[in-house]
């Protein structure tokens, strides 16, 4: 374990228990409050009897020193979210870190590449609508996503900016969110969202990650109560871009020709087409000119909804990712992680952790 884990982890303590510098100095007996800060910075190592010392005091056990599957000192989120409690998100948030720090300890051990150089969009807080939007087609250009991106998205993203897509099960509420690490960048989706929502919200976290540097999204959003926030405006936009391209629209007829009936029945279909939800088609049709707001304020809502289809139930993806779980089933079988030790990362047990490797077609199995 490096000294700068050791000293993010030792600050995260401190700062979590109140604690100034000064009082963490008196903890271990040192002559200075520089020591600790040369701790906390990576630039002085901890003894063991130090480490010790902070266990015994501080009430910790050494697992949160030494345990690299946990992401403690580091780690910035951004969750969007409508009206979950903060005990709930807080509990979805811890078990996210511990899976996402397993993949990076992993997939290291495997040889995957580090994050070293970060994409980023020319978008700054500064900018309009109409540049989102253009960064959102020319995304779609650049990475040669067809005239559906949806069906590409996640692929892009795993594969060509290094940013890993784990589908979870959230608190209810929880849509999804980007966690940011130096070395690792990655969107957590609800999976129990309808496909074009888990789409629009996977393409949403994408611009939080591609902007981050310059504009750091809030901790926690709520689609609603920050409707009005300029950086979530911008997402929108550019997120409807990205999953709508004005070329693929334009090719269908005069929108706004159409009466009620048959506008609400193109939505439904080219929706289910580019594989989003008709509301944000609709939407994104009013940021091109093509309808008016009044008139997508006066369709119906009960008619767009599903898409037209009359059932709401719908096929979750498997959980996590097929390159997350090949990460898993390697470092099981080359004997880097227990398979006991995996499942319980997961809250499973050894036959739910069979399914997960039969649920995306991988050949791994352990034994029972």
């Amino acid at each position: 374990m490096t000294t700068d884990y050791i000293g993010r982890r030792l600050r995260a303590l401190r700062e979590a228990q109140g604690m100034s510098q000064e009082d963490m100095r008196l903890v271990f007996g040192f002559k200075d409050r520089q020591t600790v800060s040369n701790i906390e910075t990576g630039t002085r190592s901890m003894s063991a009897n130090e480490l010790l010392t902070v266990i015994d005091r501080l009430g910790v056990s050494i697992e949160y020193f030494n345990d690299p599957f946990q992401l403690i000192g580091e780690g910035e989120f951004s969750w969007r979210q409508e009206k979950v409690s903060e005990d709930s998100l807080l509990e979805t948030e811890q078990k996210s870190r511990r899976w996402i720090a397993a993949y990076r300890v992993l997939a290291s051990q495997l040889g995957h590449k580090k994050l070293f150089l970060r994409q980023a969009l020319g978008i700054t807080k500064q900018s309009n609508f109409k540049e989102a939007m253009m960064a959102g087609e020319q995304f779609v250009e650049e990475f040669r996503l067809g005239e559906t991106p949806a069906l590409r998205l996640i692929e892009v993203m795993e594969e060509d900016l290094n940013i890993l897509v784990l589908m979870i099960d959230a608190s209810l509420g929880v849509s999804g969110a980007a966690c940011r690490l130096p070395d690792l960048a990655t969107v957590l989706i609800a999976r129990g969202d309808v496909e074009g929502r888990r789409h629009f919200n996977l393409a949403h976290e994408l611009f939080h990650i591609l902007t981050w540097d310059a504009m750091p999204p809030r901790y926690s959003e709520d689609p609603w109560e920050f409707s009005n926030s300029r950086v979530e405006q911008l997402a929108n936009n550019f997120a409807g871009s990205l999953l709508m391209p004005a070329s693929t629209l334009n090719a269908y007829s005069d929108w706004s020709e159409l009466k009620e009936k048959d506008l609400t029945s193109q939505l439904n279909c080219v929706a289910d087409e580019l594989h989003v939800t008709s509301t944000a088609l609709s939407w994104r049709l009013v940021s091109l000119g093509h309808l008016q707001r009044s008139v997508v304020r006066n369709l119906s809502e009960s008619a767009l909804r599903n898409n037209g289809h009359r059932s709401s139930e719908h096929v979750k993806p498997s959980l996590f990712s097929k390159k997350y779980v090949d990460v898993v089933g390697r470092a099981i079988e080359i004997g880097n992680i227990s398979a006991r030790r995996a499942a319980g990362l997961f809250d499973m047990n050894l036959e739910q952790l069979n399914d997960l490797f039969v649920d995306h077609n991988l050949d791994f199995r352990v034994e029972l």
